[in-house]
């Protein structure tokens, strides 16, 4: 079974959860396609990173999500994305091997309060558009303030049928304040 990125549910809103997310360590591709291709422009990349293309020659366990970051999807022009694999927990951004390809970076992500709107089906742009639109509504009905760029994650490999496919889209938001009541309480 495929390792996926670990979080704590915080709780569970009417259309998302709000989980906190632990430091973790991607390896990571940018490219400049549409949306819909920057994923696969980048799989080889990351793709070869894990399968020994590295110092080491050390081969990565496959996680889940692939996490892809940049404009929110809609203008159909081509524009610049990160493609990222999350490593498996365990791995440091200075223990990880170092990449051959130097297309392939890596680097350490913060821990962070999540909002987190899941869905299945196709991971176009359209899809994750229309979510991403229906998840910032519900956070401000949540009363959350989103924080940077929403990430897109795909958790599934490419030859599983569209409809049986696993998506999110994933939205940092501002830490509740202290001494106050929890959002949407």
């Amino acid at each position: 079974m495929t390792e996926q990125q670990p979080f704590e549910l915080i709780r569970r809103y009417p259309h998302f959860e709000l989980r906190r997310y632990p430091d973790y360590v991607v390896a990571e591709v940018t490219v400049t396609a549409d949306f819909d291709r920057a994923g696969n422009a980048a799989f080889r990349h990351l793709f070869n990173y894990i399968s020994g293309s590295n110092n080491a020659r050390q081969k990565l366990a496959m996680t889940a999500p692939v996490l892809q970051s940049g404009p929110v999807p809609g203008s159909g022009e081509p524009a610049e994305y990160s493609v990222a694999f999350v490593l498996p927990a365990g791995v440091t951004a200075d223990g990880a091997p170092v990449p051959a390809d130097p297309m392939v970076r890596i680097r350490a992500v913060p821990g962070s309060l999540a909002a987190v709107l899941g869905f299945s089906g196709s991971g176009s742009a359209s899809a994750f558009q229309k979510r991403n639109d229906g998840l910032h509504a519900a956070l401000t009905l949540a009363g959350l303030t989103p924080v940077g760029t929403p990430r897109f994650a795909r958790f599934d490999p490419p030859f599983k049928p569209w409809f049986l496919r696993h998506n999110e889209v994933v939205q940092d938001v501002l830490e509740p304040q202290a001494g106050g009541t929890a959002p949407g309480a």
